[in-house]
């Protein structure tokens, strides 16, 4: 359970870092050209991205767990482009198919998607691969 916490507290932080690169930085101005169709009290709601983002980190490690093979990175690579997809495909043309998005947002949404969980894949494998090379604590 430590293994998966730690885990977990890794993954929130990339992802909160992800986030920020990606919508922050690298879609800013996009979100800025679309304003009127977002939320004018959006920002006084972050606060549940913060618990989405926990939430996601704590299920992630918890599957990561279940199936961590030692693999190393490539394992990690793997488990990203797996849930990148799962994730990303309806973040970006689930989205792009409900509300009028322009389908360069969709496509930015879909592919930042992969590569953000790709990342995420190659930290839990690091971190997995880091608490797996630690002797237990003798008694």
């Amino acid at each position: 359970m430590k293994k998966i916490l730690v885990a977990a507290a890794v993954v929130f932080v990339v992802k909160i870092v992800l986030d920020f690169i990606v919508h922050g930085l690298l879609m800013g101005a996009q979100y800025e050209a679309t304003k009127d169709i977002w939320r004018p009290d959006m920002m006084d709601l972050m606060w549940i991205s913060y618990v989405i983002n926990l939430v996601v980190a704590l299920c992630l490690s918890w599957i990561y767990s279940k199936g961590y093979e030692n693999k190393g990175v490539v394992e990690g690579v793997r488990f990203g482009v797996v849930v990148g997809l799962m994730m990303s495909i309806g973040m970006g043309y689930g989205t792009y198919m409900t509300f009028n998005i322009p389908y360069s947002m969709a496509i930015q949404w879909f592919l930042y998607g992969i590569i953000s969980y790709i990342v995420i894949g190659v930290a839990l494998a690091l971190v997995f691969k880091q608490t797996s090379d630690v002797p237990p604590a003798s008694a």
